[in-house]
C-alpha cells in the first residue's frame, strides 16, 4: 500500500527524471508490461493505447523530440492505495493530471493521462 512518503518521493523522482529529458531515467518508473492512454500518444503514434515498454519507449522518445522545451512543475500529488494521481503543469502552463497505478516493486503498470 502507498503511503504519503512514498508518493512525494515518486513524484518528485518522475518530475525530475522529464525535466532532465533523460529517457532511461523516465522508463525506469514503468514496468515492462505498462499499459498506457493518453491523447498525447494518440497524436504522436496514431492510437491513444501504448502497450509494453518498447512501445512506450518510442512513444516517450517521440515525445521529448516533440517537444524539446518540455517541463513540468508538480502541483499536487493524490494517494490511493495502490495508485496516485500526479498534477502537474507543462511547459505552456496547461494542466495534466496522470493517474497511475503501481506495482508490489513500484513501478507503474497503468497510466491514463489527462489535459485541461
Amino acid at each position: 500500500m502507498l503511503n504519503e512518503e512514498t508518493a512525494q518521493a515518486f513524484a518528485r523522482e518522475w518530475i525530475a527524471a522529464w525535466n532532465a529529458h533523460d529517457l532511461e531515467r523516465i522508463l525506469s518508473h514503468y514496468a515492462e508490461d505498462i499499459r498506457v492512454t493518453s491523447p498525447v500518444a494518440a497524436r504522436l503514434t496514431g492510437g491513444a493505447e501504448v502497450s509494453g515498454k518498447q512501445a512506450l519507449r518510442d512513444y516517450f522518445a517521440a515525445g521529448l523530440a516533440y517537444y524539446p522545451d518540455l517541463h513540468f512543475q508538480l502541483e499536487a500529488v493524490f494517494v490511493g492505495a495502490d495508485s496516485l494521481v500526479l498534477s502537474y503543469l507543462n511547459q505552456n502552463g496547461a494542466r495534466a493530471a496522470e493517474m497511475m497505478v503501481l506495482n508490489g516493486e513500484g513501478k507503474v503498470v497503468r497510466m491514463v493521462a489527462h489535459y485541461a
